[in-house]
């Protein structure tokens, strides 16, 4: 049995899966992420591939291909890192070190733009050709397909969570003022609501529980993200009139909470345009390790004579 291993690395810990060509998952594990100096170690994804190798020996099977998506700017097609603040990475080479290390076809990407992919492939975008994949949670970004092609732009497409939508906002991280990450975020909305309220929250499904249960405090800074969300959508349907928007991350679990208002909202900023259907994403925590998967049989497919 042929399998390629599959590893979506983050920043406090590391998912990792042994993947079939049915992109099935066949063997997990999860690791908490190594750094040292506040960087994340890179030998420790090579040892995570000769765990899964012994791993597929047990099974019968071989480890012929591997894929890797970290978070950061990432050129896939020359296997480069460019730079990933949470990882302490700057243009690192991270396909060929690692194709040094394990001497199997390699491909790595950009974790959201992965988990895109395994979206449209096997998931809630299934046959669709122009899609569009937005987990929000701590952070925001997208993943784009417009007739049926990625967009990578040499990774740099697809940071939908920097799009400016209050210019007199609160500073981002990035350092620009008013990034969509810092209204509509999870993040964003627990924090706007501890700071309106006085009344420290676990997250932003707190928020919406007390929103529910009559907060109005939290209704105006639920209000306000999905306002913010609506906006980033609509630049994103204008430019690129996706068919189906995909809404992954902590957010989406808020349910009808998130996708009801934010569905009125967007609808009633379009007029011309084609109108996505709003769905919350099929894969949720597995998207980055089947879009790692997906990778690393490219990568197999490439190295074919």
């Amino acid at each position: 049995m042929e399998l390629v291993a599959a590893i979506d690395l983050g920043g406090t810990s590391i998912k990792a899966a042994l993947v079939d060509s049915g992109l099935r998952s066949v063997h997990a594990v999860r690791v908490p992420t190594r750094r040292y100096d506040d960087v994340v170690d890179v030998d420790q994804l090579g040892e995570l591939v000769d765990t899964l190798s012994d791993h597929a020996a047990t099974l019968d099977g071989t480890v012929c291909g591997v894929g890797v998506v970290t978070p950061g700017i990432v050129d896939g097609d020359l296997g480069v890192v460019r730079f990933a603040a949470n990882l302490g990475w700057r243009n690192l080479a991270l396909r060929d070190r690692l194709a040094d290390r394990t001497k199997l076809p390699l491909r790595i990407g950009h974790d959201v733009r992965s988990g895109g992919l395994a979206e449209f492939t096997v998931g809630a975008a299934v046959g669709v050709r122009n899609a569009m994949f937005m987990p929000v949670g701590t952070g925001i970004a997208a993943a784009l397909m417009v007739d049926g092609h990625e967009l990578n732009a040499s990774g740099f497409a697809g940071e939908i969570g920097h799009a400016i939508v209050d210019p007199s906002g609160t500073v981002c991280g990035c350092g620009a003022r008013g990034c969509l990450e810092t209204v509509g975020s999870a993040a964003a909305i627990a924090r706007r609501y501890t700071e309106r309220s006085g009344e420290p929250v676990r997250g932003a499904q707190e928020v919406a529980d007390r929103m529910r249960a009559g907060d109005t405090t939290a209704k105006n800074v639920w209000d306000e993200a999905v306002g913010a969300l609506a906006t980033a959508l609509t630049m994103a349907v204008v430019l690129l009139a996706p068919e189906v928007i995909v809404i992954g991350g902590g957010l989406a679990e808020s349910g009808d909470a998130l996708f009801t208002p934010l569905r009125e909202e967007l609808d009633g900023r379009l007029t011309f345009h084609r109108r996505p259907e709003l769905v919350p994403a099929a894969l949720g925590d597995n998207a980055g390790c089947t879009g790692a998967g997906l990778l690393g049989w490219r990568a197999v497919r490439e190295a074919a004579p």
